[in-house]
């Protein structure tokens, strides 16, 4: 024993350290076995469950963790009352490892938690449950190159959407089973809430089609070539990321995909021409241009010339400074070029096809649409058989064509994500 250890008996402190750890290491076991499995908590209807595999990914995950972290407590309580027991500093060291487990198990429990709480709400559970087939719908685009994870939803304050991706690192390293998208509270029920959502899904279609570091690559090269363009060239490589979701929005949804970042991104005027260069956001006003032009490529219509049009006379440029206008005409004079990089471009694990013919483009051009919704006016059990994705283009089509009210569109959107929550669990 080192000199520490006779110093800690001599005084009395060796018992007393043993006691204080054992103690604390104890109620944290204490804590940790009143952690009980989603299964046994959970308040939702049955319409409103989350998906099975995401639910057993879930619950898999925090069993493992609690079983895992229990086995390690409960061998801290054996090894601090051996004699070779380490010094106290030792001992509290490892104790205090075991802490920062515990929380960061507390903190996975609490980003499903989140989620699983708000399935108990009336009417926001189904509705959720709804948007969870949609997300999984505007996924199912990857599942010829690779397997889709599972997807759930939730609600929160704010504006903007966001996403904790599947396979990525939750507190305490453990990966994610599942996509948790959270989508604002304030677009709910309308058409414009499936933009913000589907603008999660393409980061995670992105990420599992390894589309960013390519991408990125070639914006690096496309930038050394075209001197003349090069700082547009690397704020595009920079704004990559969102700028795809953006394109996977509009290549899923139509143009109800533009009019819904449009809905976002409509604040003061500071904000919409707010240059923050290394945001890896575009500023709003050039995001609105952007995602028209992916749409004309995509989806070729005279509405997207208009709805560029009215973007700018909603935001006038002209009484801007000099530098800004400098950027903004540099940039839309490249915004063309870039376009086609991204759709054409090939990435390995797409064996060959380019990203913009992964999305569904034959059966989602505007006058399919437009038809669609025809039929549907006298036939609506047609829209209840198609595509979950395929509908909230229909409707926001139909929203920019202005054939269909917000009230009206209210209705048909709940009456559909009920459709939807009820026959997942059929």
């Amino acid at each position: 024993m080192g000199k520490e250890g006779h110093q800690d008996r001599r005084s009395g402190g060796l018992k007393s350290y043993r006691q204080h750890l054992t103690a604390e290491a104890k109620a944290l076991l204490t804590r940790l076995n009143q952690i009980e499995p989603f299964a046994l908590t959970m308040p939702m209807v049955r319409a409103a469950n989350i998906p099975d595999q995401a639910q057993k990914g879930i619950n898999t995950l925090l069993v493992d963790g609690t079983k895992e972290l229990r086995q390690e407590v409960n061998q801290f309580i054996r090894n601090t009352n051996f004699k070779t027991q380490p010094s106290a500093a030792k001992s509290q060291k490892q104790f205090a490892l075991l802490k920062l487990r515990f929380n960061a198990l507390l903190d996975q429990l609490d980003i499903f938690a989140d989620v699983l709480t708000q399935r108990g709400e009336h009417n926001t559970g189904v509705w959720l449950a709804g948007l969870d087939t949609v997300a999984k719908d505007a996924l199912s685009i990857v599942r010829p190159f690779v397997d889709p994870p599972p997807m759930i939803t939730y609600l929160d304050r704010g504006h903007g959407a966001a996403i904790r991706r599947a396979r990525t690192r939750l507190p305490g390293g453990k990966k994610n089973p599942v996509a948790v998208i959270r989508v604002p509270r304030e677009r709910m029920v309308s058409s414009g809430i499936a933009s913000s959502l589907v603008h999660e899904v393409g980061h995670q279609g992105a990420a599992l089609l390894g589309l960013l570091p390519s991408l990125r690559d070639t914006l690096r090269k496309e930038g050394r070539r075209d001197a003349s363009r090069a700082e547009a060239w690397t704020l595009f490589e920079r704004w990559i990321s969102e700028i795809l979701s953006d394109c996977w929005s509009v290549g899923i949804l139509g143009i109800g995909a533009t009019a819904g970042l449009m809905g976002v991104v409509s604040l003061p005027k500071y904000f919409v021409f707010r240059m923050n260069l290394d945001d890896p956001h575009p500023f709003p006003w050039i995001r609105v241009k952007i995602s028209c032009a992916f749409g004309q490529a995509l989806y070729p219509d005279k509405q997207w010339g208009q709805l560029n049009r009215l973007w700018s006379r909603l935001y006038p440029v002209g009484k801007l400074p000099a530098k800004q206008r400098r950027l903004i005409a540099l940039l839309e004079a490249t915004i063309p070029a870039f376009v086609q990089h991204v759709i054409r471009h090939r990435p390995s694990l797409l064996k060959g096809k380019a990203v913009g013919s992964i999305f569904p483009t034959q059966k989602r051009q505007p006058k399919r649409l437009r038809s669609l919704y025809q039929k549907w006016k006298t036939k609506p059990m047609l829209a209840k058989r198609s595509r979950p994705a395929l509908v909230f283009s229909v409707l926001g089509q139909a929203r920019a064509d202005h054939r269909i009210s917000p009230e009206k569109e209210a209705k048909l959107l709940t009456d559909l994500l009920r459709h939807w929550a009820m026959k997942r669990n059929v």
